[in-house]
């Protein structure tokens, strides 16, 4: 039965997507079944995984996306002259990661998504549902979340059972955190049959500036709300490399992006076995 963990922070351009898809390629390099779940209209999961050529000819292709989960049906197409039901393994994207043989899975997401929070109205439990159909497929099931509270939020707290905060070491760094407290205590106390629980705040850090006296103020600040919160944080920071950058655009894991420097592989690994080890998946040794 596979685990599933959700990138949230109500903050943007924290890292959460560059930590779904290494987290996602370092699964698949463990041989881990995956499933990433793109949530974000903006679909950078989708195009970072499949690469943004692919992406694009999924969606002129007319193929399902989550969308089509919220929905719960296919829309009229050449194919099909009348809704049809909607079935998740129709939407998944198989082989989707970078090795021979791979593992990686992704459900793929598109702008549209954004048109589910016009009218939200009883869709929040729809992507559980979905997911529940497919769990036992899977060891691991990453969910990238967009920077907002909305239905989406709810749909991937009502999915999964941990939550991971990614957060960058700069100037308020710290914004999103009160309102991402609240809306987690918020939802635990109104669904207590449920077992959400944060595995970590994990800091991204996005340039060499943020090793400086304003990124370590920053850390600070953020450690001090997450004790306040009792949330864990990480030890192993993700510190700044142009190779995770290149990664997205090659479409690689890190550990196989050019030129890529021996001390980035190896604190994404130490990053990675945290990690796991922090949602009780220690599989292999990353």
């Amino acid at each position: 039965m596979a685990i599933t963990v959700s990138l949230i922070n109500m903050k943007g351009g924290v890292g959460k997507t560059t930590l779904a898809s290494q987290i996602a390629h370092a699964a698949d390099r463990l041989n881990l079944r995956t499933l990433a779940v793109d949530l974000d209209p903006q679909s950078n999961l989708s195009q970072s995984l499949l690469t943004p050529e692919k992406w694009v000819k999924h969606i002129r292709d007319k193929k399902p996306t989550v969308v089509q989960i919220f929905e719960n049906y296919h829309p009229p197409t050449s194919e099909h002259s009348s809704p049809v039901k909607v079935d998740i393994h129709d939407v998944i994207v198989k082989d989707a990661g970078y090795y021979k043989n791979s593992t990686l899975d992704l459900i793929p997401s598109r702008l549209e998504l954004s048109s589910i929070l016009k009218n939200p109205t009883g869709k929040e439990r729809r992507l559980a549902k979905a997911l529940s159909k497919v769990a036992d497929e899977y060891d691991l099931i990453l969910i990238d979340c967009a920077p907002t509270e909305s239905i989406l939020t709810d749909a991937a707290y009502f999915a999964s059972r941990y939550i991971l905060v990614p957060v960058k070491p700069e100037f308020l760094a710290t914004i999103g955190l009160p309102l991402l407290a609240r809306s987690i205590r918020e939802f635990t106390e109104e669904n207590a049959d449920q077992t959400l629980q944060l595995c970590g705040v994990a800091f991204v850090h996005s340039s060499t500036y943020s090793s400086g006296p304003e990124g370590t103020k920053s850390i600070k600040e953020v450690q001090k709300e997450a004790k306040a919160n009792n949330w864990p944080v990480f030890e192993t920071h993700v510190r700044y490399s142009a190779s995770y950058a290149k990664s997205a655009r090659e479409g690689t894991p890190i550990g196989n992006t050019s030129y890529v420097q021996w001390p980035v592989t190896a604190e994404w690994g130490r990053f990675m076995r945290e990690f796991l080890a922090s949602i009780n998946l220690p599989k292999g040794t990353p």
